[in-house]
């Protein structure tokens, strides 16, 4: 144990997931010895996570102004939205170049065992979103006093891609129920199955089954 604002920056920091005591140590002594001004750095950083972070108002991804740099850009397709859990997730399947639609980040996953039912994720955002109802991007001469909104998209695929396990599985479910009803509104779950490069003697029975389901015509 050490004394002092050391002992307390690394109490701090084994809070964080994936920091032990010995990491946070080591992470603690780093600081220690760098240059005020790099310090200076972290705490502008650490201290912009409070007041320089809001979610899109469209999608519930992380961004810097009202709408994410996904949302406003007009490349992108409009009727195509990707559903996922956490932002993390989106910066994962960006990394692929195979989507180009938008995205809503529900925030988690329905899990009642932690007390996380619908109401505690952005579902009624997305359905208003599928529905029309909600305000798009603002349009270049839109001013603060004269508020000018694009039309509202014409939503024709809603792709799931919540986690496949046990949580995520339920979600998907959930949801699909819900948009079944739409007119004209097809929903689609992210293909699963044997990894690239895998053996299928040690694929598990459930992935393998996913695998068959989910097979394709070559």
């Amino acid at each position: 144990m050490f004394e002092g604002p050391l002992q307390d920056l690394i109490d701090e920091l084994s809070r964080l997931p994936g920091v032990g005591p010995k990491s946070a140590q080591r992470i603690a002594f780093h600081i220690l010895h760098q240059e005020p001004e790099d310090v200076d750095r972290l705490i502008t950083a650490l201290d912009a996570i409070q007041t320089g972070v809001q979610f899109c108002r469209i999608c519930c991804n992380i961004s810097r102004q009202s709408v994410c740099r996904i949302c406003a850009d007009s490349g992108r397709d409009r009727s195509l939205i990707c559903v996922v859990e956490e932002p993390k997730d989106i910066q994962v399947i960006e990394r692929t170049g195979e989507f180009s639609g938008r995205y809503h980040v529900l925030g988690g996953a329905l899990d009642p065992l932690a007390g996380v039912g619908p109401k505690d994720l952005s579902i009624n955002l997305l359905l208003q979103r599928i529905g029309g109802v909600l305000k798009d991007r603002e349009l270049a001469d839109s001013t603060p006093e004269a508020p000018l909104y694009d039309d509202a998209p014409e939503v024709t695929e809603v792709i799931i891609a919540t986690d496949p396990n046990t949580e995520g599985e339920a979600t998907a479910s959930y949801l699909a129920r819900l948009l079944k009803d739409f007119p004209g509104l097809t929903v689609s779950r992210l293909a699963s199955g044997m990894p690239l490069g895998g053996d299928l003697e040690f694929v598990d029975e459930l992935t393998l089954s996913r695998a068959l389901s989910g097979r394709h015509v070559l």
